[in-house]
């Protein structure tokens, strides 16, 4: 791995169990056993390696979205399939970390906003649609709302004034809340799919 991937990669690690705001350049540098003077030879600022970062994991999360897609059986699938890449991201990262992209990097923020109110729109939006289509999903829920509803609802682990004690829940509260979209926007067919994906996700 070259030195500007492994100060990346250091980062997002870093940024992931502590948030973005606690963690410094200095950090990055002992944590990578080098100096801070080589982190700016590849990095200008801090901003920069947020942005780099970040928009990495857009990318990442993209890429995954579609392979979900691609393989999935149907429509319930894929957003179990999108559940499971959620839930461990959500076990392995900080609560502050959307508040502290929001607060000191802005212009971050706002291309995670796009990636959210776009790409995961017309995915989420799609994915309802084609269950309408199929016969699984009720044929009487509202699209946009409950498109609009789904993406913001995943977002909600992270408010500290929802859940001051999200710190060590965020994949607990995220599994109630996909649970409880995913029962709400079902008919009888499709709940026998949910079934069978949970059981599946059972231990064994």
């Amino acid at each position: 791995m070259e030195m500007k991937e492994r100060i990346q990669a250091k980062a997002e690690e870093l940024f992931r169990s502590y948030g973005v705001r606690s963690v410094t350049m200095d950090e990055i540098a002992t944590q990578l056993g080098i100096s801070k003077k080589t982190i700016y030879q590849f990095f200008a600022d801090k901003e920069e390696i947020v942005a780099a970062v970040f928009q990495s994991m857009i990318a990442n999360n993209r890429e995954c979205c579609m392979q979900d897609r691609a393989k999935a059986q149907d429509p319930i699938h894929e957003i179990f399939l999108a559940y499971d890449m959620v839930m461990e991201m959500f076990r392995h990262m900080n609560a502050s970390i959307i508040y502290d992209l929001m607060k000191y990097h802005p212009q971050v923020y706002t291309k995670f906003h796009e990636f959210k109110t776009k790409f995961l729109y017309q995915m989420i939006s799609s994915n309802l649609q084609k269950g309408i289509d199929l016969g699984i999903y009720r044929d009487d829920i509202n699209v946009d709302i409950l498109s609009r509803f789904r993406i913001e609802s995943a977002m909600m682990p992270f408010n500290q004034q929802v859940f001051p004690d999200n710190g060590k829940n965020l994949a607990a509260i995220e599994g109630e809340i996909f649970y409880h979209f995913m029962y709400g926007i079902v008919n009888a067919k499709g709940l026998k799919l949910i079934e069978k994906y949970k059981k599946q996700r059972q231990p064994k």
